[in-house]
């Protein structure tokens, strides 16, 4: 049993919820998003509540219906509010800036990096060591993160790079200094 699937999924004020055979669209204040639905899984609208059925009982459709009440879920989210990844850079001489709607990133290499964001995501540099990613739909929001964080990931023995704000990173130890008698 899906506990996932079975919860509901509040509607807030500002946000509709128009259910189609294959696919919810959501609106919202912050724009617009399109979910698909999984076969044998269909959804129910009523009094500001959104509720996933499953038709069958299978292993598969078990599966499915616990994922397609998350996806909507994140989807009616991120028209009301949005979703946002920090992301911190660490190092000497290690910087970021907005030229446009891309950022310029300086990171230890022999040239600058530009990072153009995919569409509906938007970028901010709040300094020169910290970018936010702002977007509505959240699985764009965390590639788009995961994108400027492998141009250059925090190094194991310093930890220089780009990391996400909240991540720790465990550093190795160096070589020991061995002395010969």
């Amino acid at each position: 049993m899906s506990r996932v699937g079975l919860k509901e999924i509040p509607i807030p004020d500002g946000v509709s919820v128009q259910v189609e055979k294959d696919h919810l669209k959501i609106t919202g204040p912050k724009g617009e998003l399109s979910t698909p639905v999984p076969r044998g899984i269909h959804f129910e609208q009523e009094e500001g509540v959104l509720r996933a059925k499953r038709a069958r009982e299978d292993k598969q459709t078990r599966a499915f219906h616990g994922l397609a009440r998350a996806l909507a879920a994140n989807a009616v989210r991120g028209v009301q509010d949005g979703y946002e990844i920090r992301l911190a850079i660490h190092g000497i001489g290690y910087r970021a800036k907005m030229e446009g709607s891309q950022i310029v990133l300086q990171v230890g290499f022999s040239h600058t990096v530009e990072f153009d964001p995919p569409e509906g995501i938007s970028l901010e540099v709040e300094d020169q060591t910290k970018i936010k990613v702002i977007g509505i739909d959240k699985q764009m929001v965390g590639e788009t993160a995961a994108q400027i964080r492998r141009i250059r990931p925090p190094d194991a023995y310093k930890g220089k790079g780009i990391r996400y704000a909240d991540e720790v990173v465990r550093k190795k130890v160096g070589k020991a200094n061995v002395s010969s008698m």
